[in-house]
């Protein structure tokens, strides 16, 4: 489907395009050259996030994982489990301090009433009391079942201990609930009753489900689907629903000790009469993990916080986690910015902000962009670049080098007009019969306008047309040869050399379209590189610089052309292999003479053939200078002393500057 686009009038408030192709390839230009390989490039950019044409930061999935880790540590210091009835475990104990004050007044009213008998039985009703008070158990739950069973002297504590365990049957009955269902919900006797019907149904469902039978799914959800406000379309999703949340009761459980875990089984033993309910609630438990084992049964979170935390609160932190773990474990097993998709951004939204949702969803569309401009492709499972994308990492690379010049130096200004055979002057003249047609139209105009002095139509007579002037140029063949030795990327020096191989191929091709570039790598032995092959030209695992075998290849490469000749190199060692008269490589370090003779010979070979070899050195050592020093004397050519972050501009500047010396030899010829 072609792209829509909608104009309107700019009132200054519109924004630009926020991201597009070309911009994302700018961002992992140098990870592409490096590395030839854009499954790698668009890895790394979804990991560090990248900027959008507006200077927007699109969070890399690094900055979201930091999120992530922030609000799990948040979640965590939020509070304790197992604290819930921390609160109750004290109002109990009040409830018992107030019952023995009880206790302590009845007697001594008792006593002071002048009644001997009075007296007696109140001391025997009072040690009775006290004794029982005494020998109450420590575990919450039976010390509520004894209390459930004593014969309180206050009515006021007795008030309060009856209100106290209704709230806690109430507490237990909505973690019955809350285990189950996300629905807010009452826990009268009513709602106790229709969640038993709910729960025989699920139990039902399943029953008829393993038997091959109709699990009448509908029917449930028309019946019991305010228990579940997800709204799950099928049986399956309703049960993985379940499990989830089952799971983070049972991660709660796991999370607490083993003291708590014991006196909360036993409080909802004592809280819930209902022993169908339980047995249902069990029976599904356990269908579930068997139907889900990767739910991670056995997990359990760790709480540092102060603030006891209520059961519903608590579930849903457990939850939470859980979730953040299930999302951090997916970001960092991500592949490829295309399985991003599978992320879902309503719950990455809820749980880490607009921002990160936003980012992720951006990056899932990363690959897609690229593949629909055509700057990647998919081959056997695998991203590769097109010509296209080859092209635009060669121009980001020119771009980028031309950038870092001073602006009154050669090259600093963009060349946007392609020539063929000729460049374009910045003086016009008249045309005379003979002269190429490269019309000046401007220039024609502003004639036909002097001469006829206004007024429409426009009336051109032949002393009117003004042309370009030109120069023809020589054409030149140029060969770069590249170090790839091991030293090259253990000095930093490979993504340099190899940046400069792609801007010098982008620009001869787009502004000097009739020259010839060829390109060798050299290490132990030299090899001919194809354009198409630069993005994945990488290093080789060998110390070997064998200059010989690369002046011998380039050489060869030069003769199959015509017009001024000459090699660049980039090198960081002297040379320390050649190739004999056998075929065999020979090496040695330091360089043996041998070597060195050979090498010479090959460069004075190039000189009778007129070959100009100017070298780019990225190491000024001894060994290396001398050498270059005899090279330079035999061919006459230059030698330069840089470093990784000035080399693109020498050799830049170097090929421009040949370009103008054939210029303004062209032109003196011609004149």
């Amino acid at each position: 489907m072609a792209a829509r686009f909608r104009y309107s009038r700019w009132d200054g408030t519109q924004q630009g395009f926020e991201l597009d192709a070309d911009s994302v390839i700018k961002e992992v230009t140098d990870e592409l050259i490096h590395h030839g390989d854009p499954n790698a490039a668009l890895r790394r950019i979804m990991q560090q996030g990248l900027r959008d044409r507006n200077g927007k930061k699109i969070e890399g999935l690094r900055d979201t994982v930091n999120r992530l880790r922030e609000r799990r540590k948040q979640i965590r210091e939020s509070g304790k489990l197992g604290g819930e009835f921390d609160g109750v475990a004290q109002e109990l104990n009040d409830i018992i301090d107030e019952e023995r004050l009880a206790v302590d007044e009845a007697e001594r009213k008792a006593g002071d009433s002048g009644d001997e008998r009075r007296a007696a039985v109140a001391r025997d009703a009072a040690m009775n009391r006290k004794l029982q008070l005494d020998m109450l158990p420590d575990d919450l739950a039976r010390k509520v079942e004894a209390l459930s069973h004593y014969d309180f002297q206050s009515h006021d504590a007795q008030q309060r201990f009856e209100q106290l365990v209704e709230r806690l049957r109430e507490q237990v009955q909505q973690r019955q609930f809350e285990q189950i269902s996300s629905a807010a919900k009452n826990t009268s006797p009513e709602d106790i009753a229709r969640m038993k019907d709910m729960m025989s149904a699920l139990n039902e469902m399943i029953d008829r489900r393993d038997r091959g039978e109709d699990p009448q799914f509908e029917k449930f959800m028309q019946e019991f689907g305010d228990f579940f406000p997800e709204n799950p379309s099928t049986l399956d999703e309703l049960l993985e629903l379940l499990a989830q949340r089952m799971a983070a009761a049972q991660a709660m459980l796991n999370s607490m000790t083993p003291e708590q875990r014991e006196e909360l089984r036993n409080l909802m033993s004592q809280m819930l009469d209902d022993t169908d309910l339980q047995w249902q609630m069990d029976r599904l438990s356990e269908r579930l993990q068997r139907a889900y084992p990767g739910m991670d049964w056995d997990g359990s979170q760790k709480f540092s916080g102060e603030r006891p935390l209520p059961f519903d609160e608590a579930l849903q932190s457990i939850q939470e986690l859980n979730d953040l773990d299930n999302l951090e474990q997916f970001l960092n097993t991500a592949s490829s910015p295309a399985a991003l998709q599978e992320v879902d951004l309503d719950a990455v939204r809820r749980m880490l902000g607009d921002v990160s949702a936003e980012s992720i969803e951006r990056l899932s569309k990363l690959t897609e962009m690229l593949r629909q401009a055509g700057l990647i492709d998919q081959k056997e499972g695998r991203l590769e670049l097109t010509p296209r994308g080859l092209r635009n990492i060669g121009k980001e690379a020119l771009r980028d080098l031309f950038g870092r010049l001073e602006r009154d130096a050669l090259g600093q200004h963009r060349i946007e007009r392609i020539g063929a055979g000729h460049e374009r002057a910045h003086e016009t003249k008249a045309y005379e019969y003979g002269d190429p047609f490269h019309l000046d139209l401007q220039g024609t105009l502003r004639n036909t306008l002097r001469r006829q002095g206004g007024g429409l139509p426009l009336r051109l007579q032949p002393d009117d047309f003004e042309i370009d002037q030109t120069e023809q140029l020589t054409r030149s063949s140029t060969v770069l040869m590249v170090d790839l030795s091991l030293s090259m990327p253990m000095r930093d020096n490979f993504l340099p050399a190899k940046k400069v191989a792609m801007a010098l191929h982008s620009l001869i091709s787009s502004q000097f379209p009739r020259d010839y570039l060829g390109l060798v790598g050299f290490s132990e032995t030299a090899r001919e590189l194809r354009h198409e092959q630069l993005p994945e030209v990488s290093w080789d695992f060998v110390y070997g610089t064998n200059m010989q075998h690369g002046f011998a290849l380039a050489r060869k490469m030069l003769a199959r052309e015509s017009g001024t000749k000459q090699i660049m190199m980039i090198t960081d060692g002297e040379p320390t292999a050649h190739v004999q008269s056998d075929g065999e490589v020979f090496f040695s370090y330091p360089p043996a003479y041998v070597t060195l003779e050979a090498t010479l010979r090959e460069v004075l070979r190039c000189t009778r053939e007129d070959i100009r070899i100017n070298t780019f050195m990225l190491d000024a050592d001894g060994g290396l200078r001398g050498f270059v020093e005899q090279l330079t004397q035999i061919n006459k050519g230059r030698a330069f002393f840089t470093t990784p972050e000035t080399l693109g501009e020498y050799v830049l500047v170097d090929f421009l500057e040949h370009k103008r010396s054939l210029r303004r030899s062209g032109t003196r010829r011609a004149s």
